[in-house]
């Protein structure tokens, strides 16, 4: 078989001024809200809802999104953050060991899903235009879309990496094998993305290099399923009658979504210092499932209803 192995060793974001930097990760959310907006305003021009209640729709999905997402990784993967670095919590920086900005990191899609389910209550209970399921059902359309870019971003940030693998897959994380304060220590080389170019390039570091063991792309593995789950969706919104059906594209997006990353945990490494392993099963996976319960409940259980509430 023809091998796909590579070594993955990009420039993370652009330089403004000291530590600022703005990140590539973050342009993949700000992509993934842009599209977002753009398919509800089609779904909205569809079904002849007013253009009114666009933006607030989009502005409480962005800060549930965000929160939730914030909030899901400190409480399931990284609560030392609490009592270690509180404020890094909330902020786009990072007080410790030093300084430095460094985006909205470490975010949680578990959360991000409560945070948008507990958003769009409130978002409802303002405006009443619409039921709520008739807002998650479609609003279920743009999150899916919007998850492929998010995992390529992960990708991007050498993130949410994969087991060690032998396979033709394989791809050598370096900036995730070597952090920037250590990978500068080893090559005395400044900065440190010179000292990490050196590792890739320089005969002279080879032996850095080839401590890096080859994983699996787990992000991208995502990703591309996120193209099929979106492009069901919207397949069965726009082509089908099940889309009538008030809450069976929402569990649909539950079932698909949420069996995809359950499956795909099975190649990736443990997050967080904080993390479950019962039954073999991780912390995602162990998340995963409840929604993917709720999901066969919205499916198949719940009481059908009008679509206009």
């Amino acid at each position: 078989m023809h091998t796909l192995k590579f070594d993955w060793n990009p420039i993370t974001g652009i330089d403004i001024a000291g530590n600022f930097k703005l990140h590539f990760y973050s342009m993949m959310w700000i992509v993934a809200f842009l599209l977002g907006w753009h398919i509800m305003k089609r779904i909205f021009n569809r079904e002849k809802v007013k253009l009114e209640y666009l933006d607030p729709l989009f502005i409480y999905t962005v800060l549930a999104t965000m929160i939730g997402a914030r909030l899901g990784h400190v409480l399931f993967y990284q609560s030392e953050l609490i009592s270690q670095d509180f404020f890094s919590i909330f902020l786009p920086f990072r007080f410790k060991p030093e300084f430095e900005f460094t985006g909205f990191q470490g975010l949680a899609s578990h959360g991000a899903a409560i945070g948008i389910i507990i958003g769009m209550y409130l978002y409802r209970k303002k405006y009443t235009y619409k039921s709520l399921m008739w807002i998650l059902d479609r609003i279920v359309l743009p999150v899916s879309a919007g998850a492929v870019f998010i995992r390529i971003g992960n990708f991007i940030n050498s993130e949410i990496i994969g087991k060690v693998t032998d396979s033709a897959f394989g791809v050598r994380f370096i900036q995730e094998a070597y952090n920037k304060y250590e990978v500068v220590k080893l090559t005395s080389i400044q900065p440190a993305q010179d000292a990490y170019n050196a590792i890739a390039t320089n005969p002279e570091f080879s032996h850095l290099l080839a401590a890096v063991p080859y994983r699996h792309p787990s992000q991208l593995y995502e990703s591309f399923c996120y193209i099929f789950v979106f492009l069901i969706l919207w397949f069965v919104y726009t082509k089908t009658k099940k889309a009538e059906q008030t809450g069976f594209l929402f569990g649909l997006f539950l079932i698909l979504l949420w069996s995809i990353r359950f499956f795909v945990e099975f190649s990736k490494e443990p997050q967080g210092d904080e993390y479950i392993n019962w039954l073999g099963l991780n912390t995602g996976q162990w998340l995963s499932i409840p929604f993917i319960l709720i999901g066969l409940y919205f499916m198949f259980l719940y009481k059908k209803k009008p679509a206009h509430a």
